[in-house]
């Protein structure tokens, strides 16, 4: 926020139906999972975003890369080791990638779902959790999981510009992420105002079509140059 530097990107399903047009992440997956094809929905799109990543031309280079990890992926047996070997085999390097675990999906054994992600951190891998303040154990995942990123939901911060109340929770869950030493990313944002009143209240990154809407690969790199 302090700079304006693009420092990562996050991988994002997208199909683009010949009927029905642009498919987003969320419908996708709701179907899968409809059709018991969540986790290979999930891999693929994993698979797919490390290699390509992993083929980035030079300007991409420093970039890091965040895709998300479902709740059916944290109950899979053996999840961490297969994801890993995705993650060599593409060539990316584990310190440039994010796992983002969205709050509303995690699996109801929070041991497990920590033992998980602790071992991904040790791998050098980096975890996130995804869309804050939209669930209601909040405070247990903070509590159980070993994270390094806290992304704030794109309602929470949409409503930065709100009534007071509003600007007090949001300037709350900064504080209390900040003070559990993670780096707190604003998802969602739109405006100038949403940007400026977050950095006021302390948030470091953001994320949001201020900055980019969905890009190609192509249109990446100009972005990246551009800036």
């Amino acid at each position: 926020m302090s700079t304006g530097a693009i420092v990562g990107v996050e991988a994002l399903a997208r199909w683009r139906h010949p009927q029905h047009g642009e498919v987003g992440a969320e419908a996708l997956f709701a179907a899968a999972a409809r059709a018991e094809l969540e986790l290979a929905l999930s891999e693929h799109v994993q698979r797919l975003a490390l290699v390509q990543a992993a083929r980035w031309p030079t300007a991409l280079r420093h970039l890091r890369l965040s895709v998300n990890v479902t709740a059916a992926d944290v109950a899979r047996s053996g999840f961490a080791d297969l994801f890993l070997d995705w993650v060599d085999s593409s060539g990316f390097p584990r310190s440039r990638l994010t796992v983002e675990i969205t709050e509303g999906g995690l699996i109801d054994d929070l041991g497990e779902a920590s033992r998980l992600l602790s071992d991904l951190r040790a791998a050098g891998c980096r975890v996130a959790i995804d869309d804050f303040g939209t669930g209601y154990s909040s405070l247990a995942y903070l509590k159980a999981l070993p994270l390094d990123y806290l992304k704030v939901d794109r309602k929470l911060t949409q409503d930065i510009t709100g009534s007071a109340r509003d600007r007090i929770v949001v300037r709350g869950v900064i504080d209390m992420a900040r003070s559990l030493g993670l780096t707190v990313i604003a998802e969602g944002v739109e405006t100038n105002e949403q940007l400026d009143l977050l950095a006021k209240e302390g948030c470091q990154f953001y994320q949001g079509f201020l900055c980019a809407e969905p890009l190609t690969l192509p249109e990446l790199v100009a972005l990246v140059e551009a800036a």
